[in-house]
This record gives structure tokens, sequence and C-alpha cells, in this order.
């Protein structure tokens, strides 16, 4: 399988991303460096012949550019996420169903996927996320309106959030 991969430079820091011919597979949070970022893509679990592809990824790299300078953008990406499992997938794809600034509960995703008493499930899903901000799970929040949870960490939750102009 050929996988093609790049970083770039954003407002917040170097974003590393992963392809498949499929999809996307994986981006990274922004990083203070290119290497930084290139390293925090998880390259050893893929078999395959990497291959950087800067041209491949210009209109995604416009975009992250665009979304870290506080513009509404939309990435509507095709995912390679099938080394997934069917539930992952599941609320990952409704996850990117939730609009730009907005936020929804961990009860209300596990609800609209059909489970509605699996949102901790949902939690360990959106943790294990291999596409921040692209799959926006920092848009899901505790049933309180308290930010919880986030393979990021809450103060880099609170900043996606604050880019989108939701405060909380």
């Amino acid at each position: 399988m050929e996988l093609y991969y790049t970083s770039f430079k954003t407002a917040a820091g170097w974003i590393a991303v992963l392809a498949s011919a499929k999809g996307l597979l994986e981006n990274s949070f922004p990083g203070i460096s290119k290497e930084n970022a290139l390293n925090s893509l998880h390259i050893a679990k893929y078999n395959g012949l990497f291959s950087p592809s800067p041209n491949r990824f210009s209109d995604l790299s416009r975009r992250f550019n665009d979304y870290f300078d506080g513009k509404k953008t939309a990435f509507a990406d095709r995912l390679d996420i099938s080394s997934a499992t069917p539930f992952q997938r599941n609320v990952w794809e409704t996850a990117r169903m939730i609009p730009y600034g907005e936020t929804r509960s961990y009860q209300w995703l596990a609800e609209k996927i059909g489970k509605p008493y699996a949102a901790r499930a949902v939690g360990q899903a959106l943790g294990k996320n291999p596409l921040p901000v692209i799959i926006p799970c920092h848009r899901v929040i505790g049933s309180t309106g308290r930010i919880t949870g986030f393979s990021g960490g809450l103060d880099v939750k609170r900043q996606l959030l604050g880019i989108e102009g939701i405060v909380i």
C-alpha cells in the first residue's frame, strides 16, 4: 500500500498528515516543529511505502491555515478509517456532523448512534480519534456543559472551541 504524508505550518504550529489512496488516515495536533509533528504520527502501525507528497495536501493545508486563523472551515475530506472498529467509525462519522461553532454532549452522541447507555464508550472512541479537528471531537462536551476529556489536553480543547467562538 502506498502512503502519502506531509507537514505544514499553521498559526497554531506544525501539522503532519498521513493518507492512503482511500483517504486521510491521521493528522497531528499542532506541534512546535516539523519533526515534532511528523513524529507524533503513528507511522509504525502502517505497512506500506511512504512518499512525501506536499502537493497532494495543498488544499487541506490551506483549510487548516484558515481554521487556525479563525475562519469558518469545512473538512469534508475522504477518510480512511477502515482500521477502526465499527463502533469507532460510527462515533467518528457522527461526530463529523456536529456543525462548526456548536457543541454536543457525549450522551447526545451515544443516543444519536443508537447506544444511549454508551456515553463513556463514546468518550473512549473519541479519545482514539486519529484526525483531530477533521473529526471534531473537541466539539463534544459533558452533559453538564463542562469541558471534559480530550487526548490533546483540556487547554487545547478550549483553544479549538475558542477558535470557533465557543467559550465554556
